[in-house]
């Protein structure tokens, strides 16, 4: 550890100074009130166009992107880079989804996409599937962000070889992170997002400025790469996709930017804004992103080329590719740029997991507890369980960490996005058609992760010796296909979900089957700012009994 003094100096100054952030955000634009879940969960729904910009972006663009996208490209090559058209096609793809959902959840009082369901299909049972879904998809993302920290902090040699000391430092980074959501909720990761931001756009145009130079150029990044590959047993390396990976890096693709903004975390984040203009304005803007995400994505390459050795795994025999990034900054840059570095993606983790966590909350509370448990629930009451709740799921997404351990960490986040895709049905085609059968929706929903669940189980890891639970290309040859090829296991699921549900419809509205009564209008789905219905709604909202 003595080597890193630099490093971990630097680190902890910007990880104190955006936790004291965190918990003077409470004070930030003066909240009407802290113990109501439009405050609390939602920042008041007052964010404008730079606040939205940087929250979505924050929300959206994690440690994930800075730890396991260049982790990813190292180990495997090309299809690591998945990560670029997916963010690409994903913003005309939902810029009409989400103003449609940002106007009816205004005019209702909805703070989750469960909430919308429940209205827009008359079915608590269809609701609750949805909200369980949402909670359980997002904690592996959550873990995701804390295994960001943790391989930073194994570079700097803050860890230790027992369980308990292997994790403890993430278990405190989880104690603040849940400190200040506790207290400022929303408006904690909102304000830090201009600092982490600011931070990561800093550290990589230098990085992609630098490193090239110091390694020979892109020429020689690209032939290390390459050479690397070609020396490698496993027949899918390459920086360049050959015929097997084709499916999967597309249905990959297609099936991430489905699953992005269905994740409650996003939804939450549009919500928070103040008007259908900030949305519009933010789908044109956070391409930037992308771009950004091209470059980060490179890391990998550079990697290979500057010879990183990932640190030793958990597990006896396995490496820990989840170093490769912070590894490559420690060796090439002066201790105080590392240190910036490092603080850049351990707050990188810190802004989604606690917009991750509150959306799970608001999940919980809005469709669980007050549906279920206690009907006549006060904004108080209900802030308060969620408040609760999302300590709860941060615990859940440390338990993630404990026993999944995987091999690249990514798997976390493809296994959530499975989850999450199948609530697509429900909530992204129901903003725009009533046609389906709430029975229907259920039977789909049941199909899709049935099928979705035993694909993932399957599936092995040879590199960690994991029998099941591998990863999420599935062999087309388990299907009977003659066929090396794999495909995404949730683009498959989805496609089964939305089939079943087809079917179901059908079959139920011939039978005469009584369905759920729609709680919405035309008119909700065009709604903004400065419809005096919203203010209404805001300040009385009645989300759980529209549709009764």
């Amino acid at each position: 550890m003595g080597e890193h003094i630099t490093e971990i100096v630097v680190f902890t100054i910007l990880f104190l100074l955006v936790s004291g952030m965190g918990f003077l955000a409470a004070r930030w634009r003066a909240p009407k009130d802290m113990a109501h879940l439009d405050e609390w969960g939602l920042g008041g729904r007052s964010f404008g166009g730079w606040i939205t910009w940087f929250l979505v972006g924050g929300d959206l663009y994690t440690a994930y992107t800075f730890v396991a996208v260049p982790a990813l490209i190292f180990g495997a090559g090309a299809a690591g880079f998945f990560a670029v058209p997916y963010t690409v096609i994903i913003y005309p793809l939902f810029f009409l989804i989400l103003i449609r959902l940002w106007s009816v959840s205004h005019r209702h009082g909805f703070v989750t996409p469960a909430d919308f369901v429940r209205t827009r299909f008359g079915s608590p049972t269809l609701a609750l599937l949805i909200a369980i879904t949402g909670i359980v998809a997002t904690m592996p993302y959550i873990a995701l962000q804390l295994i960001g920290i943790e391989a930073v902090l194994k570079t700097m040699g803050v860890t230790g070889d027992s369980a308990l000391a292997r994790h403890a430092p993430i278990i405190v980074a989880f104690a603040i992170l849940a400190a200040y959501t506790y207290q400022s909720g929303l408006r904690a990761p909102a304000l830090i997002a201009f600092v982490k931001d600011t931070l990561i756009y800093i550290v990589i145009f230098v990085a992609v400025l630098y490193l090239p130079y110091k390694l020979g150029g892109w020429g020689t990044i690209f032939d290390d790469a390459a050479a690397k590959f070609e020396a490698s047993p496993a027949p899918n390396d390459g920086i360049t996709l050959n015929a097997n990976n084709q499916i999967q890096y597309i249905t990959l693709a297609l099936g991430s930017a489905l699953a992005l903004f269905l994740y409650p975390h996003s939804i939450t984040g549009v919500l928070a804004s103040k008007s259908r203009n900030v949305i519009k304005r933010n789908m044109s803007a956070l391409p930037a992103y992308s771009f950004l995400l091209g470059l980060i994505a490179l890391l990998g390459y550079m990697a290979i080329s500057a010879g990183v050795k990932p640190l030793p795994g958990n597990k006896a025999g396995t490496v820990d590719s989840n170093t490769v990034v912070p590894l490559l900054f420690d060796q090439q840059f002066p201790a105080w740029f590392a240190g910036i570095a490092f603080a850049a993606i351990g707050i990188g983790a810190l802004v989604p997991a606690a917009i991750m966590s509150i959306a799970a909350a608001n999940l919980f509370t809005r469709n669980i507890y007050r549906e279920y448990l206690r009907k006549d629930a006060t904004p108080a009451q209900e802030a308060k369980v969620s408040k609760i709740a999302s300590l709860v799921v941060k615990v859940g997404a440390v338990g993630f960490i404990i026993f999944l351990d995987p091999q690249f960490s990514i798997d976390l986040q493809l296994i959530g996005g499975i989850i999450i895709l199948q609530t697509a049905p429900a909530v992204a085609i129901g903003l725009f058609t009533r046609w389906f059968h709430k029975g229907g929706l259920i039977a789909g929903w049941i199909a899709g992760m049935g099928l979705g669940m035993w694909m993932l189980y399957t599936i092995p890891n040879a590199a960690t010796g994991r029998k099941h639970f591998g990863g999420s290309a599935f062999p087309l040859s388990d299907f009977g296909f003659d066929t090396p090829r794999t495909i995404y296991v949730g683009f498959v699921a989805v496609a089964v979900n939305l089939l079943i549900a087809v079917i179901a419809t059908l079959i139920l509205r011939a039978a005469k089957v009584v369905d759920g009564g729609d709680g919405t209008e035309l008119s909700d789905y065009f709604a903004d700012e400065g419809d005096p219905r919203l203010e209404s709604a805001r300040t009385t909202p009645d989300t759980l009994t529209s549709s009764t």
